[in-house]
């Protein structure tokens, strides 16, 4: 069977309306002057974990739900601009959207529009069925309703990735995509005690062979082969400004090494030097590391 697409990225199209705020949590007050502005731009979960893989010179093919509206028209013009094939699923609900607070540290909080999911969506099994068998590997992103689409991807024999993001370790939306991945993702950000623990739930009650949590400015925790290992951190290559996106920069990067038969804890490398390098990239830019530059970062870096 011809594999002519390396990573199908299923869900996470969206736009963002970045706000600077002077400082999180932010107090009331009746009224705030902001600078630099509010921007708004396309680029979600999906849309940053498909720039930062196409970046790094992987097939990459996004599929998604998208309205008819001025913010479907921005994911559209991103993927166009970046040479990112897109297939679009009509989206009654309109295309998702959320607003980001981004303080000077660059940390975020953000809003999602719940009103843009409705929950009798579907991305249509055919689609979703010739996609993955033409596919490498799906990374499968935690938006309504990708979950229905997990069985399918299954059946086509595509390996799964999916990222928890801020997962407690026990809700049960995030706990379907995190049983049902052969790679997981996470952020310690909302985990009580050792990351370790949920980390070793996941593999154990899922079929996650690799499982990687990250903590931040702290690094990352891999779990593989039966051992959890911590990934120091990298120092980036110029001052931080933001943290928007470096999750997705990091999912890409290891997704990177894994599909390219390097260690994991090679591909976790890759990941926090990805990760590191989209926190100096403003949230209003799209800024993904390239394959020369993160070769080039690894191969000084120790392991």
């Amino acid at each position: 069977m011809s594999r002519d697409i390396d990573v199908l990225v299923l869900g996470g199209a969206g736009v963002d309306t970045i706000v600077h705020v002077p400082e999180l949590p932010l107090p009331y007050a009746d009224s705030y002057l902001i600078d630099p502005g509010i921007t708004t731009r396309a680029g979600q979960t999906g849309d940053f974990v498909a720039l930062g893989l196409s970046a790094l010179g992987l097939r990459t093919h996004h599929l998604d739900l998208l309205g008819a509206d001025p913010e479907g028209d921005l994911v559209r013009a991103f993927h166009r601009d970046q040479a990112i094939p897109l297939t679009e699923v009509p989206g009654t609900a309109g295309t998702k959207r959320a607003v980001n607070l981004v303080g000077p540290d660059g940390r975020r909080l953000s809003l999602y529009d719940s009103t843009r999911a409705h929950p009798d969506d579907r991305l249509p099994e055919p689609a979703v069925r010739a996609l993955a068998e033409a596919s490498r590997h799906a990374h499968v992103s935690i938006t309504q309703p990708c979950a229905h689409a997990l069985p399918t991807l299954r059946e086509a024999g595509v390996t799964i990735s999916t990222d928890l993001h801020n997962w407690d370790g026990k809700n049960p939306y995030q706990a379907e995509f995190a049983l049902a991945a052969d790679i997981v993702f996470l952020s310690t950000t909302a985990l009580t005690g050792d990351p370790a623990r949920t980390m070793r739930a996941i593999a154990e009650h899922g079929r996650a062979e690799l499982v990687v949590a990250t903590a931040g400015a702290k690094g990352a925790y891999l779990l593989a082969d039966d051992e959890v290992t911590h990934i120091p951190p990298v120092t980036p290559p110029s001052p931080l400004i933001d943290s928007n996106g470096a999750g997705d920069a990091f999912a890409a990067a290891f997704l990177y090494g894994w599909l390219n038969r390097e260690t994991p804890q090679r591909a976790a490398l890759y990941g926090t030097i990805a990760g590191a390098h989209a926190c100096t990239v403003p949230s209003t830019g799209t800024g993904a590391i390239g394959r020369g530059d993160l070769l080039a970062r690894a191969g000084t870096a120790p392991l």
